[in-house]
């Protein structure tokens, strides 16, 4: 009996121990490593099964394990390589204000694609702009359509596009579609079995399964992009689906949001970005399109690759260099803000070293506990000078 209390103390020791070293190493901020060892090793048992439950960051660790079963993409060609080595422009090489030139190193440092000059810029405001560009490419398109979509719903805007790809798909072109496993679930009538029927090629991100591998609810690919010939992209916020027709008075979903076309050379990063996509849903490579992207205006832009299998949280990094090194004004608009403290903590000093910090949210959201999550946080940025309004 008592080898067996030594061995239970021994073993409880050695648990919190372990325990308390994991989080000391993996927590990611010192308050919290703090709090955690101090639960494991005053709580024997109790606190390192609560660690276990609550402590791991396993949208990370998942995340990081399905990253090692992403296939490799095919290596560009020697055309695409010099084209992207024309169009590269160095951050320090563009005339811009010094502070400009600080975010750019910070967008280099943790972005795998470099800056491209050459590119235009169209902004579509809602559905209403938005969807009549994507479809006129779509039947305009001759080689490839590549569409990734969170949410691709069966709507009357739904139907359109998978008609419309359907067309596409009869007449030869590549036309290949992503969906989210989870997103599509807004839907009871599934597009991927539409498109299916209509000849697209379709794959979805991770669809829940009720047996293992479990569900990864939280591993979502939020992606929206469209990219015809290699010649012509679209992204931004809009889903395919009818809330976006936000200019319709009948419309109890409208959602209002913007959308961009985008043509030169950075239409090359965002096909790479879903050739990378449909590797890792379907383990397939596809070749680049062979006809190159010509420039097509002055603008430098970046594609930035963000979610849980990026290392460091890319976007969150670029955003709070760019808060720091704003002089004059801020301007936020998100339908969910539920910001990090080191991004509230951004947020706060640029008001008090006096930047006119500005935050629009809608007065109506589809995910109400967002909101009531965040109002708390919306007090302590008021405080310090920040101003939040509602549309």
């Amino acid at each position: 009996m008592e080898i067996l209390n030594w061995a239970t103390v021994s073993f409880s020791i050695f648990l919190s121990l372990t325990t308390s070293g994991h989080a000391l190493l993996n927590q990611r901020t010192p308050s919290s490593a703090l709090g955690w060892v101090v639960v494991c090793l005053i709580f024997p048992f109790v606190g390192p099964f609560f660690y276990f439950l609550f402590g791991i960051n396993r949208v990370l660790t998942r995340a990081q394990k399905l990253e090692t079963r992403r296939p490799p993409v095919p290596a560009l060609t020697e055309n695409y390589e010099n084209a992207i080595t024309m169009a590269t422009v160095s951050s320090s090489g563009l005339g811009m204000p010094r502070s400009y030139v600080q975010v750019a190193r910070i967008s280099d440092a943790v972005s795998h694609f470099p800056m491209v000059t050459g590119n235009r810029i169209r902004a579509l405001h809602n559905g209403e702009a938005a969807y009549p560009a994507m479809l006129s490419a779509i039947d305009a398109a001759t080689k490839t359509i590549y569409l990734t979509s969170y949410i691709f719903d069966t709507s009357p805007t739904g139907l359109r596009f998978i008609d419309a790809l359907g067309r596409a798909a009869k007449r030869g072109v590549d036309a290949r579609v992503i969906i989210d496993g989870f997103g599509e679930l807004y839907s009871l009538t599934r597009a991927n079995r539409k498109l299916k029927d209509q000849g697209v090629r379709v794959t979805r991100f991770l669809p829940p399964r009720l047996l293992l591998p479990p569900i990864h609810i939280n591993l979502r690919n939020h992606r929206k992009i469209l990219v015809v010939d290699g010649q012509i992209g679209f992204t931004g916020g809009m889903n395919i689906g009818d809330r976006h027709l936000a200019e319709t008075p009948k419309n109890r979903f409208r959602t209002i949001d913007m959308h961009f076309q985008l043509r030169g050379p950075v239409v090359m990063q965002l096909e790479q970005t879903f050739r990378e996509d449909w590797a890792f849903c379907t383990g397939e490579q596809i070749l680049p399109t062979p006809t190159l992207p010509v420039k097509s205006g002055s603008a430098v832009c970046r594609a930035i690759p963000d979610g849980p299998n990026e290392d460091m949280n890319n976007l969150s990094a670029i955003l709070i260099g760019a808060i720091s090194s704003a002089r004059k004004r801020i301007l936020i608009m998100t339908p969910y803000f539920l910001p990090s403290l080191e991004m509230i903590s951004a947020l706060q000093t640029a008001a008090l070293r006096g930047v006119d910090v500005n935050v629009v949210l809608p007065s109506k959201n589809n995910l109400p506990f967002i909101k009531w999550a965040g109002t708390n946080m919306l007090q302590h940025l008021l405080f310090r000078g920040v101003k939040i309004f509602y549309q």
